[in-house]
């Protein structure tokens, strides 16, 4: 037979309602008591019946989050770190991919109005493609990263200022010539047209002309999208003096590309991307970047959807992270 919540109690020699306190996090318990509990819940299997708590308090336990592309190093980076804050504030993960499928967003709206889930962490790619601009009657929602709106909650990096910051700093190493690589033709993101916004500021600043033939875009924002969209545009173009790529992997496609054309990095070009991803820190060579704490991002978001979740008609919340430029090898650092 399952052990109760009084089976619990009587082992730990407390209350049942000290047991509750513990296993929700609804109030503050002595250490000593709180180890009590948790062995006694150990030792006897405890396995809390979600369905009746959610019948009590109108809540699932779990929430959904939704990623564009879920084979992106970016994605398993934060799909990890929202799932471990996450499972910190009790709550489980339903993760989604929704880039090339994005009415999945639609069946997740179903699944948190039927109360099968508590709040959705939404990153669409346009605004037009989420149910954030279609729909009338939104459960808790939280949107991440960088679509410009303001009917729902946000936690993003400055898209334009960050952009910027880059672009500032490869001009500041002697580079005149910088192509961007993820430029919004092929793949019209608002990250694409964001972050092009920041670079063509900062040149324009510098008293440099705009050339559309530096900014590139890519297909597919992957170390392969890269690769192709650099090797083509070598085809058609001299050697810049830079390459900004929108995204880490973006500039690891770029790298390949180089180093097959027999280009060196930092000596020849400079290469720059986005995102601070582990395999940015470990390519050859190691790529300056645009870093931001992922988890402070991920707590961010958390805390406007626990926010959104007790009170849904205060009004929306934009949370901007702070970033920061890495200076790495693929500029000379």
């Amino acid at each position: 037979m399952r052990a109760t919540v009084k089976d619990v109690a009587a082992r730990a020699g407390v209350s049942p309602k000290t047991v509750s306190n513990v296993i929700n996090g609804t109030s503050f318990v002595r250490e000593a008591t709180r180890q009590r509990v948790e062995d006694a819940l150990a030792e006897l299997e405890y396995v809390p019946n979600l369905s009746a708590r959610g019948l009590r308090n109108g809540r699932s336990g779990v929430i959904a989050l939704a990623l564009p592309d879920l084979a992106t190093p970016y994605s398993g980076e934060m799909a990890h770190a929202f799932v471990e804050a996450a499972h910190q504030r009790g709550w489980a993960v339903q993760i989604e991919e929704t880039a090339s499928r994005p009415e999945r967003e639609g069946e997740l709206l179903l699944r948190a109005q039927a109360n099968l889930i508590d709040g959705l962490i939404l990153n669409p790619i346009t605004l037009a493609d989420s149910v954030v601009a279609r729909s009338r009657s939104l459960p808790p929602v939280v949107l991440i990263g960088e679509v410009e709106q303001n009917l729902v909650d946000q936690v993003r990096v400055d898209p334009v200022r960050s952009a910027y910051e880059m672009t500032e700093y490869l001009l500041s190493l002697g580079a005149s010539t910088i192509a961007v690589v993820g430029s919004p033709y092929l793949l019209n993101t608002a990250t694409a047209r964001f972050r092009t916004v920041g670079y063509r500021s900062a040149l324009t600043d510098a008293g440099i002309a705009l050339d559309p033939a530096l900014e590139i875009s890519a297909s597919v924002w992957s170390p392969r999208g890269g690769a192709e969209a650099v090797s083509a545009f070598l085809e058609r173009n001299d050697l810049p003096d830079a390459f900004f790529c929108f995204t880490d992997s973006l500039a690891i496609g770029t790298l390949s590309t180089l180093a097959a054309a027999g280009i060196r990095v930092p000596e020849d070009v400079f290469v720059a991307g986005f995102d601070n991803i582990a395999h940015g820190e470990f390519a050859s060579p190691p790529l300056t970047t645009i870093d931001f704490d992922k988890r402070a991002f991920v707590d961010a978001a958390l805390d406007r959807l626990a926010e959104r979740i007790a009170d849904r008609d205060h009004a929306p919340v934009l949370t901007t992270i702070p970033h920061r430029l890495i200076r790495r090898a693929s500029t000379g650092a």
